[in-house]
């Protein structure tokens, strides 16, 4: 088994979205992504749905297998020398998922359909559930993927083995609130890093989002925020020793409940 890497240095852009318009949206993305290359990082992560928004209407703008956005992450990854993810509205098999794409050294691939449908939305009657939790290894990290409405269930997010959880999202202003509090507590039960990655600016349907992207510790302390509301890159460098270190001192994972979860 790998050794995990001592250090994991992140980026997550924090950024308004053009509604429907996948084209500007990768293109706006990639002088971003480009200003970040040069090996300085090691994960780069975008917003949920980052090529349109958060959207219900699928049909015209969703990405198939190995199509554009799978095809212009694996160039980021290449160019900036690090993994690069988020999620997109995905089709395969005549089905719709809000899935999560992972590039990593000049390849793409599905790593996670949203589990969890807003259904203030009308999420689940336009896209399918996903039924798989697995974590994505990166230079020995384990990292739990996660998308947006996933924050609010904690059973779902539960895992002894991943050393950060990573939610992509569009989460509304109107309930920051609770996405500062749900963060802060899936990395305190879990005993490990979280990284929340928000966007700004008003979608199609006139609804307004203020960011709040943050990395906390595995306390549930903030280890590094964006300015509320303002496009911004937010950086950090996560400790493997000190998470060890703090799981070795408090080991409250030992005594978490054992469960099935049916999906």
């Amino acid at each position: 088994m790998t050794k995990p890497a001592e250090n994991l240095r992140i980026a997550m852009l924090q950024s308004d979205l053009v509604w429907h318009r996948p084209e500007l949206n990768m293109a706006a993305f990639a002088k971003k992504l480009r200003a970040l290359s040069g090996g300085a990082f090691d994960l780069i992560v975008l917003p949920e749905m980052f090529t349109s928004g958060f959207t219900m209407e699928p049909e015209n703008i969703a990405e198939p297998d190995s199509g554009p956005a799978h095809r212009w992450l694996a160039e980021m990854s290449t160019e900036t020398g690090a993994a690069v993810c988020g999620s997109v509205a995905a089709t395969s098999d005549g089905k719709f998922y809000n899935r999560m794409l992972w590039a990593e050294e000049g390849r793409t691939r599905a790593v996670y359909d949203k589990r969890h449908l807003f259904r203030m939305a009308g999420e689940q009657e336009v896209y399918t559930a996903g039924t798989r939790s697995e974590t994505v290894t990166l230079k020995g990290w384990k990292i739990l993927p996660r998308i947006c409405y996933d924050l609010r269930f904690p059973v779902w997010s539960r895992s002894s083995e991943a050393h950060l959880q990573l939610y992509t999202a569009n989460w509304p202003a109107v309930r920051v609130d609770a996405w500062d509090k749900l963060a802060a507590a899936r990395s305190i039960e879990n005993l490990s890093y979280t990284a929340v990655v928000n966007r700004v600016g008003t979608d199609g349907k006139g609804i307004g989002y203020n960011g709040h992207s943050a990395v906390y510790d595995f306390k549930g302390n903030v280890l590094a925020g964006t300015p509320e509301g303002e496009e911004a890159v937010l950086t950090a460098e996560l400790s493997m020793a000190e998470l060890i270190r703090f799981r070795e001192k408090f080991p409250a994972h030992l005594d978490a409940d054992r469960f099935t979860v049916h999906t």
